[in-house]
């Protein structure tokens, strides 16, 4: 496996290939002054990376040497860019996978095209923030992979996807960070549209009975709720989480809690209701401009009777005569009767009147024409909403997940040229511009009457000064930051934890939780979501059921393996004439989502099937990775 970046995600995407996944990997990173901090990766990880530190191969692109002491399995090579001489010092042209996770699309859509060439057996997977150009770059690299080397995919083996994969970190994270603004948890994958989260519940009370959800997913350790927050850790002597436990398991498990799947549904504030579709005229102006102009024409419309009933002329030419006399165009009535005359006064001083009511209108509709563009702000009254900070690529994708979820939110950006505005300006999203360290930014944002704080700028420090300060406003609002680090992350949650008990607080690292769906897919599988239940972290995958002993012709109990995976649903859009069957009448499918989740165990499983299931992430590399497909053909 190759893994080219020059951020977190590339540290953190070897380490998972490496100590999950058991591959051989090679990184390619810029050179250390040039390169971002490494992050720390966690207690589990550790041990890895520092070993991997002190192995590293440096490979320059000017003399093409290499220093150190190679250690098979682990392989770091320094390069400013992954051109084609980097890629084959690295071996792409003999690599099962490549995967290119520069911040930049322009650097990775430029290694990809010569990686393909290089190699056109070779799976890609690529970081695009850019989704609609993901779309295109995936089906021209297929394209040419599949007329390089038509038989590819066959020698590939089943289950495996050996063309290009377009991931987005902000994508796979954002379901996550808008979980923890609606439930207060980041445990949520998103299945066909559909947020699924897992939700912790304590043991039951003697006499009552648990609810199980869609199903159980993992038996919590002893100490998941010890406030030290060892949480099943090796130096807590309790044997941790058991995950994918089943149902005798879940029976003899007294007094520990449990971790069920169910579907995420929004129970706050709505948004403010929309008003009714109105003409184009009373869009462009004023309540308080129609009715003066409502009023002006009924003063017209009165004058025009008057002069009919005064003159006896008809009805037409009245108004006709009004009109000239209201825009004073009209020959003085010197010779005319009392009552003619009067009433020209009159025409003459409503047409004073139409004058600013005509200015206003004009103003009012070059006004609101300038403001369809500009960003809105807060309105008044609002409260249970949520406060999103930052605009960026992160930001920009939470704001649109919560938008598409009818959540109230009003952003806080510093740049007025940030990536999202444009985004907030289109959905009509209020934005408060200015820098959240100073005074006065977070109460614009009205963040006393807010209920979640989502704190997503790309500065560490910038997020947590806004978090505790946002504390110092309103102790018990639920605060999400976005961390770099994972032990800094873990300090910032415990500490904040103990300080305000009765207030929920979350950080976040994105990269942490984008690792597991991109190395997914390097291992050729495709991955809905990672779901992480204390320590371990659980995948969800949809799998083509062909090709896999271990599901193919098998039933939904006997395919299940305890602590390895589970068959969850049965993907209805992949095999339409299954949809809504099975061996015992009509199954349950969830509104909105092509997915059937209440499969009986007697529940054959098709070659024609495609299912999701949840794994650990050492039962996904057993069924679907290449260990699992030796061991079938000893």
């Amino acid at each position: 496996m190759v893994v080219c970046g020059d951020d977190g995600l590339a540290h953190r995407l070897a380490a998972e290939l490496r100590g999950v996944y058991r591959e051989q990997v090679a990184l390619v990173v810029p050179p250390a002054g040039s390169q971002v901090r490494q992050p720390v990766v966690g207690r589990a990880r550790a041990a890895s990376a520092a070993l991997l530190d002190r192995v590293v191969t440096a490979v320059n692109r000017g003399n093409g040497g290499s220093g150190g002491t190679p250690v098979p399995g682990e392989r770091v090579v320094e390069a400013a860019e992954p051109t084609e001489a980097v890629l084959a010092e690295v071996g792409v042209e003999r690599a099962a996978a490549l995967a290119l996770v520069y911040d930049d699309d322009e650097t990775n859509i430029r290694a990809a095209l010569t990686a393909r060439r290089l190699n056109p057996r070779l799976r890609i997977v690529l970081r695009l923030y850019n989704r609609r150009l993901g779309q295109h770059i995936e089906e021209l690299l297929d394209q040419a992979a599949e007329l390089a080397d038509p038989d590819a995919q066959e020698r590939a083996g089943p289950g495996v996807d050996a063309s290009t994969t377009v991931l987005s970190d902000a994508d796979t994270a954002a379901p996550a960070l808008v979980a923890t603004a609606l439930v207060g948890t980041s445990k949520v994958v998103d299945a066909d549209g559909l947020l699924l989260r897992a939700v912790e519940r304590r043991p039951p009370e003697p006499g009552q009975v648990a609810d199980p959800g869609l199903c159980t997913l993992a038996l919590l350790s002893a100490t998941s709720n010890d406030p030290a927050g060892s949480e099943g850790s090796e130096d807590s002597g309790d044997q941790g989480p058991q995950l994918l436990p089943d149902a005798a398991a879940v029976a003899a498990a007294t007094g520990r809690g449990t971790v069920v799947l169910e579907q995420v549904s929004y129970s706050g504030p709505p948004l403010p209701a929309v008003r009714a579709r109105v003409p184009p005229f009373a869009s462009l102006f004023s309540r308080r401009l129609r009715w003066s102009l409502a009023g002006l024409v009924a003063a017209v419309v009165a004058l025009a009777v008057a002069l009919t009933v005064v003159t006896e002329d008809h009805p037409l030419h009245a108004t006709y005569v009004t009109l000239l006399d209201l825009f004073a165009i009209n020959e003085p009535a010197h010779n005319e009767s009392m009552g003619r005359q009067i009433l020209q006064l009159l025409a003459g001083l409503v047409g004073l009147l139409l004058l600013p009511v005509l200015l206003a209108a004009v103003l009012e509709a070059l006004g609101t024409f300038r403001t369809a563009s500009a960003l809105r702000k807060p309105p008044r009254g609002l409260s249970g909403h949520v406060v999103l900070l930052g605009l960026g690529k992160i930001g920009t994708r939470v704001l649109t997940r919560l938008r598409e979820l009818h959540i109230p939110v009003v952003c806080v950006e510093a740049d007025p040229e940030a990536r999202g505005m444009a985004t907030a300006r289109r959905l009509r999203v209020p934005v408060v511009l200015g820098d959240v360290t100073q005074e006065g930014v977070l109460e614009a944002a009205k963040i006393h009457r807010a209920d979640v704080l989502l704190a997503l700028t790309s500065a560490d420090t910038t997020n947590l000064e806004a978090v505790l300060y946002a504390r110092s406003v309103r102790p018990d609002l639920r605060a999400v930051l976005r961390l770099y680090d994972d032990d800094f992350a873990t300090a910032v949650y415990r500490t904040l934890r103990t300080a305000h008990p009765g207030a929920l607080t979350r950080s976040r690292s994105v990269s942490h939780l984008a690792a597991p769906a991109f190395a997914g897919a390097m291992m050729g599988r495709q991955i809905l979501g990672a779901i992480p239940v204390e320590r371990r972290v659980l995948l969800f995958a949809a799998v083509a059921v062909g090709g896999h002993p271990q599901l193919e012709g098998k039933t939904v109990g006997e395919a299940f393996r305890a602590g390895a995976w589970r068959v969850l649903a049965l993907d209805t859009a992949a095999s339409p004439e299954r949809a809504g069957t099975s061996a015992e009448g009509p199954a349950e499918e969830v509104p909105g989502a092509g997915l059937v989740w209440d499969l009986p165990d007697t529940y054959v499983l098709r070659a024609e099937d495609r299912v999701v299931l949840a794994a650990t992430r050492r039962g996904l590399a057993e069924l679907l990775g290449r260990r699992g497909r030796e061991r079938a053909g000893r």
